[in-house]
Parts: C-alpha cells; structure tokens; sequence
C-alpha cells in the first residue's frame, strides 16, 4: 500500500497521509527498505514529507515536482533494492527526461523479487507496453547480509493498454540455482529434484558460484511462452533442505501449469499500476492475492480508473481495467 500510494503520489501530485504503516508485523513501521523508498520518492519528486524515520507508523508525502537525473540510493540492509526501484518506477516513466537510478541492498531475498524477476518476466511486459528500461545487476546481494547493486536506466514514456489473456506456445523453460559461500551440492540437490517433478533435461537445468557479501542460495524456474514470462522463485533458509526448498518451487510451477492463466500472483500484483498508466487493459491471472486486491482498491483512488475483477473457470481470474466515465 505504501509503495503504490508513493508511486502514484509522484506521477498525479496528490499528497497522502498514511498511518498504521505495517501495525500487524512483528517489526511494525518503517523498516530500512521502505524508508529508502520514501526517500527516494520524496527526492525524486521535490516532495514534502514527515514521518520519514525507521519505525514510523504515520507518514505525509507532499510531492512538487519530478526531477528526472542521476539517483543513488543505499538501503543500508538486505532490504529489497527491486521494491525501491518499484517504488519510484512510474513517476520515472512519466518524467520529463531520462533518469538512471542505482540501488544497493538485497537483489534475492525472500518475501520480493529477485533481479532476475524484473530481467525476464516484468521488464518484458512493460516494453511491450512501450517502455524503455534497461536493467544491470553488478552486485548480487542475499538476506540478511545485503551489499547487492541494481542500476536501471528508464526514458519517460507514454504506455499502451495491455491484452494479455493467452500464453502462447512454449519456448523455452530453463531451472536455475545459485549459491554463494554455500556448498555447490545444495544447488545440485535443488537441480536434481527440478528434473525429477518437473521432468527437466540436463540442458535445461544451469549451477552457478556467485560472489557476494555473505552467504546465500536462490533457485528459480523460468517458463517462456509466446506471449509471456513467468519466473517462480525460492531463497535457501534454514532450517529447510535443498530437497525442501526445490519441492515448494515445483509445488509453485504446478500450480501455475494446471490453469491456462498466462499471469502469476506475483506478476498480477505488478502489471495492476501499469495498466492504469496507460488507461486501460486486460488481463488473465491464477488467484489474486492479498496484494493484488488491495491495489484493485488503491489505484482508484488516485487515477481515473476502474478494475473489473471476474472469476473463470479452474480458479482462473479475469482483471480488466477502463478510464472512469
């Protein structure tokens, strides 16, 4: 909520005032990566803000202007530098100019998307929307070390609608595992049980040794259909096994293969500010998550738009958005 309402604060110049930020978390308020986000917002957008410290509940965002330019931004943690970057991404591609935008902080870490999420399922979709971002990793950054870098390069754009009801053929699908001062058997394990429920080949399958700050372990599917996508992801954590860690990847992808849905949970979520930039657009989608209602009810409040949720068969959703009359 806070993300989106920061995001469309920048590109609409409506000022907010939030409270009860995170109340039902263990840590409640601001933690490092939002506070980043906040201040990134409020410096891209000349804004006026209050609340703006670590375990603020309350914040007021007043944005003036947008300035596109050159940013840097240090979360200071293995906060996720992809939600920063999500954070301030729509005021960046309604600016007047070319922007660059440089995020240190965590690159894969659970409970966000890893860089390779934005590289080949989200990225894509907003080119295709007319779009023009380019994405760099050079640092990878694990939870709970951090120290990972993300630059993106974004020109202003003006989007189009959106239609992405159908996946198409299947292109390619491709298993990957990483780990980094952690054993190469466990990316190996991972690997092994990706074959054996998903039925991979070895050419399909791809170990690689990454250097970072600390230690670290991500494994992800990533399924390339004519007209879209998808990437599914799992972090290493103790106390769960290689095997364990794998079996929840899979169990994710099966999910995803049993509906004719071109759209995941995650990628839904995200396609929703999109959509209501450019006005209009549909899409198909598995089971919209938490998240994804609560933006079915936010961007409304700052855009002229309005989404139509619609249940399918096989728990297939249908989301369709218009310009309000």
């Amino acid at each position: 909520m806070l993300r989106t309402a920061l995001g469309l604060s920048l590109v609409t110049g409506t000022p907010f005032r939030i409270s009860n930020i995170r109340a039902g978390r263990q840590k409640p308020g601001l933690l490092r990566q939002h506070l980043t986000g906040v201040r990134a917002a409020a410096e891209i957008g000349n804004a006026d803000v209050s609340g703006d410290e670590l375990g603020s509940g309350t914040l007021s965002f007043r944005p003036r202007a947008l300035r596109p330019g050159a940013y840097a931004f240090n979360i200071g943690s293995a906060g996720s530098a992809s939600l920063v970057l999500q954070t301030v991404l729509p005021a960046l591609l309604s600016a007047s100019g070319p922007t660059s935008i440089k995020i240190e902080g965590g690159t894969h870490n659970p409970m966000a998307p890893p860089f390779e999420f934005l590289s080949e399922a989200f990225t894509p979709v907003l080119r295709r929307m007319g779009a023009n971002i380019e994405l760099e990793m050079s640092r990878y950054g694990f939870a709970p070390a951090g120290g990972g870098s993300l630059e993106a390069r974004v020109q202003p754009a003006t989007l189009t609608p959106l239609s992405l009801c159908e996946r198409g053929d299947l292109r390619r699908r491709t298993a990957r595992a990483i780990v980094s001062s952690v054993p190469e058997a466990v990316a190996r394990r991972e690997l092994e049980v990706i074959a054996k429920r998903l039925g991979f080949k070895r050419d399909e399958l791809h170990m690689k040794v990454v250097a970072s700050v600390g230690p670290g372990n991500a494994v992800w599917v990533s399924l390339e259909h004519e007209h879209v996508t998808e990437v599914f992801v799992a972090f290493g954590e103790r106390p769960l096994s290689a095997e364990k860690v794998a079996h929840n990847l899979c169990s994710e992808v099966h999910d995803y293969l049993a509906t004719d849905a071109p759209v995941g949970a995650h990628l839904a979520d995200q396609l929703l500010i999109p959509l209501a930039l450019a006005g209009g657009g549909v899409f198909r989608t598995t089971a919209p998550s938490s998240h994804t209602r609560t933006q079915l009810e936010l961007i409304p409040e700052f855009l002229e738009v309005l989404f139509e949720l619609t249940e399918e068969a096989n728990g297939v959703h249908r989301i369709e958005l218009r310009r309000r009359s």
